[in-house]
This record gives structure tokens, sequence and C-alpha cells, in this order.
């Protein structure tokens, strides 16, 4: 089954499949996975591919794609948004799903470029993820997020009240994810955040503080429950 060959390429001839997945999903997903690779590689032709094992969902948009670059078995789901104007562009290791409708905006506007995006290898964003990558955003290896995780790497000034908000311009010190975390469905990550190794952030956290490593978050705002050891 090509599905399986793909599969054991792209992750390692030691993944397995499960046997009780029917053989109708299997020839269903080849399908769709063939669509994808093809899209990945004709129609994207200006994104900088280290492998050709790149895949695209429908309805997908990578918009600078040039400064945009991909490692293998990236696979990147339908009707997602990247949009790579910025400094840095954006970066995504190996073997990364980025779930449907995510969106990667990496400046939040057209006079100052933002600095970027970018990700390690053996991650999982889920469906519905935002990163707002004008303050930079770095992501490391073996990350899993739940659905609707959101980043916000910049902030608005305000302290001034003879200006509106909208005109005092904006602050961005950048948000980091080490490895090894898993996010829950729904956390926030606010600007200027480093999250450690080794973390476990609870489904709707407001992450506004730094999280030492091997910790367990949980709370709106987020707090250390117990430390895994």
């Amino acid at each position: 089954m090509i599905i399986k060959k793909i599969v054991k390429k792209i992750k390692g001839n030691d993944f397995e499949l499960d046997p009780n997945i029917p053989f109708s999903y299997l020839i269903h997903k080849s399908i769709e996975m063939i669509f994808n690779l093809i899209r990945g590689n004709i129609k994207f032709l200006f994104v900088k591919k280290n492998s050709r094992l790149f895949f695209v969902g429908k309805k997908t948009k990578i918009k600078v794609s040039k400064k945009v670059t991909i490692n293998k078995g990236v696979n990147i789901g339908d009707n997602v948004v990247i949009d790579a104007l910025s400094l840095n562009g954006v970066k995504i290791g190996s073997n990364v799903r980025i779930g449907d409708y995510s969106r990667i905006l990496c400046s939040g506007t057209i006079r100052n470029l933002g600095k970027g995006f970018s990700i390690g290898d053996n991650c999982g964003i889920g469906d519905y993820g935002f990163f707002g990558s004008a303050g930079g955003i770095e992501i490391g290896n073996d990350v899993i997020m739940g659905q609707n995780v959101r980043f916000h790497s910049e902030n608005h000034n305000y302290q001034d009240l003879t200006i509106p908000i909208r005109l005092q311009g904006v602050t961005n010190k950048g948000i980091k994810i080490g490895n090894n975390c898993w996010i829950g469905s729904g956390a926030v990550f606010l600007d200027g955040v480093e999250v450690g190794s080794g973390c476990v952030i609870g489904a709707n956290c407001l992450v506004n503080r730094n999280i030492p490593d091997n910790s367990v978050v949980v709370g709106i705002p987020a707090r250390i429950i117990k430390v895994r050891k």
C-alpha cells in the first residue's frame, strides 16, 4: 500500500499503522496524500524545499513563499494561511503537521516587518492554530499542540492618555518554546514568554510569564501545579 510506504519514509521504518484501520479508509487517504504531494511540489514552486515529501491541503495559501523553508515530511492541512513577510521568514522542520485553518502571520503591519516563525522537527499543530509572529516565535523539537492554540508575540503601547492606542506603536520581545512540550487545546501565549523543555501546558491556559523546564501548568493566568520528575 502506497500510504504505508510514504508514512514509513516520512516517519521511519519503525512506524506501524494500526491494523484496525479499514482498507477503504487507507485507499481514501492514499489518494488524498497523492493529491497533496502533487499540490505541494507544483503549486508552491518557490518554497525552499529540502525534500519533495511536502504535502499541502486544499485552499491553502503561502504568501511570500521565497521566505519559507520546508524540510522533509511537512504536512500542511486545508485552508491554512502562511504569510512569511518578515525579516527571518518561516522555517519548518522535518515531520511537522500544521492543522486545518491554522494561521502563521509574520508581520502585524507593513510599517515594520516582523521577525518571523520557526518550528523544529517532529511537531504537530492542531486545527485552528494562530501564530502572530511579529515579535518572533521559536518552537523546539517534539512539540505537540491541541486545537485553537494562540501565540501573540506583540503588545500595543497604551500609556499615553492623549494619543489613541492605535497610534502609540507596539513592543515585541518574542515567544520561545523548548523541546518535548505538550500544549493543550485553547492555550494562549503572550509576548515575552519563554517556556522550558519538557513542559505540559493545560487546556485554555493563559501563559503570561516564563515557565521553567518540566513544569505542569494550568489556569488563567497559568500557575505551576507540579514538576515532572
